[in-house]
């Protein structure tokens, strides 16, 4: 499963460019010629902040129109010879983080989790008309499905299992996968990986990867745990220096930055090669390309797409390379090359 995430292009400003566009083909043909054999897409719905009442359908254009092209774009994977994960988001317009989402008390919480549950079955639906092939039920919701509420998500996992027929994932935060109690409910663990490699700035390859095999640990500890596969939801680093010391910091909320492609090839490299080797991991979507692979006004130079960098030379090999859960490969063949073979890089 060697996953890319294209993100959409939603805005009026834009039209013409989102999801289910002739634009998007061309970013399937480069997912394709990247190696990947997946792509998750990423809708959204509105929340106005972190204590909710519900969820609106409507993000930058209109639930209805939006569900038409989010279709049509899973029926243009199909045809690429891609499979389909996707994973509805909620954006919180205030600015806060979902993770923290707080409706308030018990009342409050069972109307949010109703809004969030019509909210889930209208993309569910819409998965299983265009036969998606994988649904993640949320998204970094660690005030619901970490705590005393989580009873309620778990039941509409049932709900969603019960309309939908594909696999069912749930993309954890990189640091409370280990308390999210609705991982019994699901097909595929999800975490969203933004681990951090490092304490350290101007950290060696060698640290970087070192960080990978205590990320590798973690995770195995998660999967031996439920005697369930992983998927990283999403993984990815900025182009800057140190990518690898805050992952998760976002790159619209920076500047003064310093453009560093090797930097963040080294962080790529760092997380997967421990990673590949190990067969709990089913696999990962990078994060990301955008649904115009031309529209460069979706982030800044130094934001997560590897398109056209260093890092995209790193993701190649890789995703050409042998993963341990793959059937069986020839003898003496490596699973990733050397860091040394990737020159201009290290």
């Amino acid at each position: 499963m060697r996953g890319i995430t294209i993100g959409p292009i939603e805005s009026s400003l834009h039209p013409g460019r989102g999801y289910g566009s002739a634009p998007y083909r061309r970013t399937l043909t480069e997912t394709r010629e990247l190696g990947a054999t997946w792509v998750s897409l990423t809708p959204f719905g509105r929340v106005a902040d972190l204590s909710p009442s519900g969820v609106s359908l409507t993000f930058e254009q209109p639930f209805e129109e939006n569900r038409v092209a989010v279709g049509r774009a899973i029926d243009q994977a199909h045809e690429a010879g891609l499979k389909v994960l996707l994973v509805p988001h909620l954006w919180v317009e205030s600015g806060g983080w979902r993770g923290e989402l707080d409706p308030g008390n018990d009342d409050d919480w069972s109307r949010f989790a109703r809004s969030y549950r019509d909210f889930l079955l209208a993309w569910a639906n819409v998965a299983r008309e265009h036969h998606a092939d994988m649904l993640a039920l949320g998204v970094e919701l660690r005030s619901w499905v970490t705590t005393a509420h989580a009873d309620s998500f778990v039941a509409l996992a049932r709900d969603v299992r019960a309309l939908y027929p594909g696999l069912l994932t749930y993309a954890s935060n990189w640091d409370d996968v280990d308390d999210a109690v609705l991982l019994g409910a699901v097909d595929l663990i999800g975490v969203n990986a933004f681990f951090p490699l490092t304490e350290q700035h101007g950290a060696s390859t060698e640290e970087l990867m070192r960080g990978g095999e205590r990320v590798a640990g973690r995770l195995r500890a998660v999967a031996e745990r439920w005697q369930k596969p992983i998927v990283l939801t999403e993984f990815g680093y900025t182009t800057r220096t140190d990518p690898a010391l805050r992952p998760w910091e976002w790159p619209d909320k920076m500047s003064h930055v310093t453009v560093d492609e090797a930097a963040q090839a080294r962080a790529y490299y760092g997380l997967l090669a421990p990673l590949m080797n190990e067969p709990w991991l089913a696999g990962a979507f990078v994060w990301r390309l955008y649904a115009d692979p031309e529209d460069v006004s979706q982030e800044a130079e130094w934001g997560f797409s590897p398109r056209g960098k260093l890092a995209e030379l790193v993701l190649r090999d890789a995703y050409a390379a042998h993963w341990a859960a793959d059937p069986p490969w020839p003898p003496g063949e490596s699973l990733f090359r050397d860091a040394a073979e990737l020159p201009g890089i290290f």
